[in-house]
């Protein structure tokens, strides 16, 4: 696995628009506000050419434009870092526009996103044996005040902390207050950790101690089965590379519900995704409390995964309820799990 050079001081980060761009008032202002934090940080931005572009459906322009830019960004010196500005709904055309040799090739940077951008984060390291971190977008950084996630975040790509913990609280609804662009995370919601191990889902105080270590994989389960079974999917050959170190999953959801969690799992495990999984971490799925004929997001998961005899820790700090912790893809991912509080390290290897 290849690794990218930690940001330093005076570095240069890259902003493109593989999926949305910052157009709306509020996506710009909040957008503004994080090229400032960042420049107040020490480090010098760079915006690509789709960064400010909404001619595209789904995304910021067309798909051809969209790869141009994410092979111009990787390949070329424009940046040490590169962010994505947002996540969006079509990303995936994009793919056929990736020129994912050359990527391969270059030397690696760190490419931060979430949501859509799994299908840079995910084919990062399954295509081109390169990390990529899953975590926050751009705008996310111009948030005030700043949210710990977000600062942890930055503390990865600049190599200061490769260890990690949940937060206190999450957000369960945004703040209603759309004439605050800048408003902060609506931090009401205490963590409440969930593990299913052994047939039974333990909650918070009643979770058991659990460890897992493995080779860190997943993302946005929207996307992975879209990327299931086609030419990108590289799956079984980065099982087998590193089988060794065995993948420890990490899964979240957004516009899925119950059922359509379900159809999503059973297909990535129908084509021998989790074969040689030693756990998984799913994070909070953006609809969080939905049930539907009986299944809710825990039966969704547990009923297919049950399987493996692995741990399955759920409600974790990761995906479209903020705040996330980030996530390495294609890094060793050393989870230490109890009661209602969990500590991840990464190691580069």
């Amino acid at each position: 696995m290849r690794y990218p050079g930690f940001i330093k001081k005076n570095d240069r980060i890259g902003f493109i628009a593989p999926s949305f761009g910052c157009t709306l008032d509020w996506y710009r202002t909040r957008f503004q506000s994080a090229l400032e934090y960042f420049k107040e940080e020490g480090y010098d931005c760079v915006t690509g050419p789709n960064v400010y572009k909404e001619d595209g459906i789904g995304k910021s322009t067309n798909a051809k434009d969209c790869g141009s830019e994410i092979n111009d960004f990787f390949t070329n010196d424009k940046s040490e870092c590169i962010i994505s500005a947002g996540g969006g709904e079509t990303m995936c055309e994009d793919l056929s526009f990736v020129d994912f040799e050359a990527l391969s090739k270059a030397s690696p940077k760190w490419f931060i996103g979430y949501s859509d951008n799994t299908n840079l984060t995910f084919t990062l390291p399954t295509l081109c044996d390169t990390a990529a971190v899953y975590g926050p977008c751009a705008s996310s950084f111009g948030m005030r005040p700043m949210h710990r996630y977000l600062t942890d975040a930055l503390d990865l790509l600049s190599g200061k902390n490769l260890k990690f913990s949940n937060y206190d609280k999450w957000e369960l609804e945004k703040d209603p207050d759309e004439e605050n662009p800048l408003v902060t995370v609506n931090a009401t919601e205490p963590y409440c950790q969930k593990v299913y191990t052994g047939g039974k889902l333990y909650t918070k105080d009643e979770c058991p101690e659990i460890s897992i270590t493995g080779r860190m994989l997943g993302g946005c389960l929207d996307i992975l089965c879209c990327l299931c079974g086609t030419k990108y999917d590289k799956v079984k050959e980065f099982n087998e590379k590193y089988k060794e170190d065995g993948t420890f999953w990490f899964l979240e959801a957004c516009d899925l519900e119950p059922l359509s969690i379900f159809r999503a799992v059973w297909q990535l495990d129908s084509a021998g995704w989790f074969d040689t999984a030693k756990g998984f971490m799913i994070g909070r799925p953006l609809h969080f409390n939905a049930e539907t004929m009986g299944m809710d997001n825990y039966l969704a998961v547990a009923s297919v995964l049950e399987k493996y005899n692995v741990p399955i820790l759920f409600d974790t700090d990761l995906g479209h309820l903020p705040p996330q912790i980030p996530v390495i893809s294609g890094a060793i991912g050393k989870l230490h799990a109890k009661e209602n509080h969990l500590e991840i390290e990464y190691e580069l290897k």
